[in-house]
This record gives structure tokens, sequence and C-alpha cells, in this order.
């Protein structure tokens, strides 16, 4: 089976293979086709076909290097098009593509005796260089934004929490949080694109009715007058909701687009209901255009009492670019953009709508029969006692944290690199309950300074967060990720949960 995995480098003047651990070659770039064959476009030709008898290691052996060495680089032979033999310098390294393990083999002409390079070697390398200053440039800049946007996010998410309903600056104060919310997807969008490891997105266990709740919680919080419409809410959720593994971030956002056209769909008085329930199948079921496996599922219901959608639009509303809605602001991508984040968590969208009565839209999740307890719903429980140290080289993010936490009654300690933050937790009449720290700080990182906490102070916890590294695994006890950019409500929680985490119980 051909990979998907895309690794640049169909550009190159030198030939680049994407090979299994079993050694079929699963991608070629045109030079590699060029050089050794047509046939390797086909994604299932093998390495060992390749292999000439005068090398001094086997496929496997060569590729089981790169579990020792960094980007080994060794003298080999291949048997190129035509059946001639050709000599490269090669050099091999793991990539992950959907959780598969991978390697990248580069084939480089040998340098000659004199040292000089072939043309159009030379110009493959400069190829590369320049776009490694481009990805180190924008690594530089999303981390830059990213710290900006988390100050201005956080500063303001937390005025907004305190100002009355009525206040007359409030409507300016939700439009500035508005478009640092957008440049943070722009940011984000930039650390992707610069990141050199791909991995995998973390996906937690959770309740989904905390996500729920809270973007209800932003809804609530718009004046009628902003938006238009007078709306009632109903929430009833599931108290005892089965488990769900979700990338938080996308999640809450697949939540608020289905939000955001229900409140678009009513009138000038309308109403939503928000439902969350424990399914049991055992059987394959059919929702609608939705197919469900046997299992166990939570379902996520929003339902409308707005316009509805007439019979014949309804099959294509996952449709990219195709909407219903006018004035030509609305590009047409809110629930393709839903079904894609849910089918990418294993579920399913089933969407059902009789025009002049309202919308249901029922979300599917995966589930496991265990439930995460609620902490952190109500904003009156974002508040604590317990003493934090807070790590970061930006002094407004520290700054900016420190003002937060404060005002939710928390006593907080700042640290500007890893080793102030080992000095104070060294100091004998300091006692830190959580640790939060930024992943990527020069002189020591995130990482280094976790290692170090956990064997100066073992059991205490700790907060990684970052809006560039993703943490490598979330398996020690008592480490959490926050990913920046993030308001003040989504640090409360965090820390909320890091002192007092809801351990997946299983269900009665």
């Amino acid at each position: 089976m051909k990979s998907d995995v895309a690794f640049g480098l169909d550009g190159a003047a030198w030939p680049a293979l994407v090979v299994d651990g079993a050694g079929v070659i699963r991608q070629a770039n045109p030079a590699a086709s060029q050089a050794l064959g047509g046939h390797l476009a086909s994604g299932s030709a093998a390495l060992a076909s390749l292999w000439l008898a005068e090398n001094d290691v086997t496929p496997a052996q060569f590729l089981s290097q790169s579990e020792h060495v960094p980007n080994p680089k060794a003298a080999l032979k291949l048997m190129g098009d035509g059946g001639v033999s050709l000599s490269f310098q090669a050099s091999v390294c793991p990539v992950f593509n959907a959780g598969e393990k991978l390697f990248l083999l580069q084939l480089f002409p040998p340098t000659p005796a004199g040292g000089a390079q072939s043309p159009a070697l030379e110009a493959g390398l400069a190829h590369k260089q320049k776009l490694d200053c481009a990805l180190q440039l924008a690594r530089t800049v999303a981390l830059d934004f990213n710290n900006a946007l988390t100050s201005i996010l956080g500063h303001t998410s937390l005025i907004l929490s305190k100002l009355e309903p009525n206040n007359p600056w409030r409507a300016s104060l939700m439009e500035v949080e508005k478009s640092a919310s957008k440049a943070a997807e722009t940011a984000n969008d930039l650390a992707n694109f610069s990141r050199q490891e791909k991995e995998t997105k973390v996906q937690q266990s959770g309740n989904a009715n905390v996500l729920l709740q809270r973007n209800v919680d932003t809804f609530k919080a718009t004046p009628p007058s902003q938006l238009g419409k007078e709306i009632e809410w109903s929430l009833q959720l599931e108290r005892r909701l089965y488990t769900v593994k979700f990338e938080e971030a996308k999640m809450q956002q697949a939540f608020l687009r289905i939000l955001e056209n229900a409140v678009e769909a009513l009138g000038p008085h309308g109403r939503i209901i928000i439902q969350s329930k424990n399914i049991d199948l055992t059987q394959p079921t059919q929702d609608r255009n939705a197919q469900l496996a046997a299992g166990t599922y939570v379902c996520i219901e929003i339902t409308d009492n707005g316009s509805g959608i007439e019979a014949e639009v309804l099959p294509r509303v996952f449709e990219p670019f195709f909407t219903t809605k006018r004035g030509g602001k609305h590009r047409g991508l809110g629930l393709a953009w839903v079904y894609g984040i849910v089918t990418n968590h294993g579920g399913a969208v089933a969407v059902s709508s009789q025009p002049g009565i309202g919308t249901s839209v029922r979300i599917y999740l995966p589930a496991e029969k265990k439930f995460v307890k609620d902490e952190g719903i109500n904003p009156g429980d974002l508040s604590g006692t317990q003493t934090i140290l807070m790590v970061d080289d930006e002094d407004l993010l520290l700054t900016m944290g420190q003002t937060i936490l404060t005002a939710y009654g928390y006593r907080v300690l700042v640290a500007n690199s890893g080793q102030k933050a080992l000095d104070l937790l060294a100091h004998p009449d300091t006692h830190v309950d959580l640790v939060v720290t930024d992943l990527v700080m020069p002189g020591m990182s995130g990482r280094e300074l976790v290692e170090h906490v956990h064997r100066l102070v073992p059991g205490t916890r700790v907060l990684c967060s970052s809006g560039y590294v993703r943490p490598t695994s979330q398996e020690r006890e008592g480490t959490g990720y926050l990913q920046k950019p993030f308001t003040s409500q989504e640090l409360l929680l965090k820390v909320k949960q890091a002192l007092a985490p809801g351990e997946a119980m299983p269900v009665d």
C-alpha cells in the first residue's frame, strides 16, 4: 500500500524513498524513479530488489541503524534503471505517518576525489538550506506569536469574566478576544507547517460535558443585542457520562461550529437544546447517513427550533463550500469541518431537519464505560488556595499567569528560567502544589526541568505548556498539557484538573 506521508522531496535533485519496516518502498520521488526505475511509483516495490551484493549490510540492517545512530550515512550500491550499478552516499531517518513507523532514505551521489559536487546536487543542497532557513523563521515567528497572543487572550478573557453583562466595554473586549483567537489559528498553522517532527495529536480521556458547558457559557455571556436575538438555552447533560478520547481544542471547535449554525438559524426568539447521553449498541446501527458499529458511544445532540433545512438540500450539508446561507459571508465549511473532526476521532455525525420546525445534529463518539468526574464547570469552582510555580522565559506570560491565578485565590511564585525554578523548589521553606512550565526555554528546557522536579520533589504535579512543541508522552502520572495560546478560563480549568485530577473510574 502506498504511503501518503508528505516527505517534501518531490522536487529534490537527489533520489528519495519512503520505506516501511518490511523493506517495501511505499513512496519514491521523481528523481528516484528516473535513476532506479519507474516501477518504484507502484508503492509495492521492494528495497531488496535494488540491493547489490557488494553492500556490507542488508537492507534490514541499514534501516535498523537509525534506531541507534541519528541519520546514519553509508556508501551503498543499488541497481539503477536498465540494470546498471549506481553508487550513493545514503542516509536514513525514521518518519511517522498516522502512527506507523516508516523510513526516509535519501541517496546522494558520492563526492568525487577532488571534492567537487555535481551542479544538480549543489543546487539541491542550496534549495534545502533555503527551506531550512524558512522553516526556522516560521518556527521563531510561531513561538513569538503564541507568547504574545497568550498574554492578550489571558488578560482579555480575565477582564471579560469579571465584567457585568451590561458593561459598555464588553462588546469591544469580545471583539479583541475574537481577533486574537483568529490570529492564534494562524500561529498554530505556522507552527504545524514548521514542525519537523509531525507528531500525532494528543487525545486525552475526558468528559465532553465540560466542552459543551464551556461553549454554552460563551454564548450566554454574549448580550442579546450583539447576537440579535433572545435565546433560551436548555442543557440536558448525562450526569455520569462515559469517557471519550478527544483532542480538546478540535472537539471544542466542532461543538462551537454546530452551535453557531443553530444560533444563526433562529428567529428573534428561539430555543437551543443540548443533550449528552450514553449509548450501548449490541448490533450495527444506522442514523441517517451515520453508520455505527456495535459498541459504546457518547451521543451529543444539539437541537434548535429555527428555520430548518429543505429535504432536497439535507444530503448536501456536509459538502465543502456548499451553503444555504445568503449574503456571501459564509464559505460552506462549517459542517464539513465538523464532519472531518468527528470522523478523525472515529465517530460519526447525523443531521435531521424539517423546514419551519428546526434541526438536530447528533455526534457519536466512541467511548469507554468509565466516567471522568466533572471538574471546574461552574466559574466559582475555578478558584483555589494552593501554591503554584509558573516557569517561562517570557516575563509578560509570567505576569499574565500571576494576574489570573491570584485573582482566583492562588498563591503564585514565578521563575523565568529552569534553574531559578529549581532554586526556589530547593529552598526548605518553599512548598509548591503545582509547577506550570513552558516546554521551550533557553538553557534548561521544560522537559529537562520536569525530570529535575520529579527527582527533587517526588510527587509534585506538573502542567506543561507550549504553542509549538508537543509532549512526547502523557503517561507520567501528575503531568498535564496546556496548548498555547490559552484563555484565562482554559488556564484555570487545567490548573484545577491538575491539582485534583478526575481519574477515570469504572462505571458501576
